[in-house]
């Protein structure tokens, strides 16, 4: 089975902020994580991640808030979808 783009949306604010999520289906679970999902989840700007989830390779799930990494606990990518918008919104201006 080849991967399988779920999600891709970008968007560009009038404040120069970024917004781009990718999450993938994959075959085989990224290593460091129990599921067959691959993302990054991106909200900031140029050189600055305000928000970040993502699963690196051997890293396994997290989130990046302002700076500072935190475990994330995946369940679906719908609910991922949801934490990450969540948290956009909670900072923006």
């Amino acid at each position: 089975m080849p991967a399988e783009r779920l999600l891709r949306y970008r968007e560009v604010y009038d404040d120069g902020a970024i917004l781009d999520a990718v999450v993938w289906r994959v075959p085989e679970p990224v290593p460091g994580c129990g599921h067959s999902y691959k993302y990054r989840l991106f909200y900031g700007y140029p050189g600055k991640r305000v928000v970040g989830f993502d699963n690196e390779r051997g890293k396994g799930d997290h989130l990046h808030l302002d700076g500072t990494e935190h475990p994330y606990r995946f369940t679906t990518p719908e609910r991922l979808i949801d934490d990450f918008f969540a948290e956009v919104r909670r900072r923006r201006p």
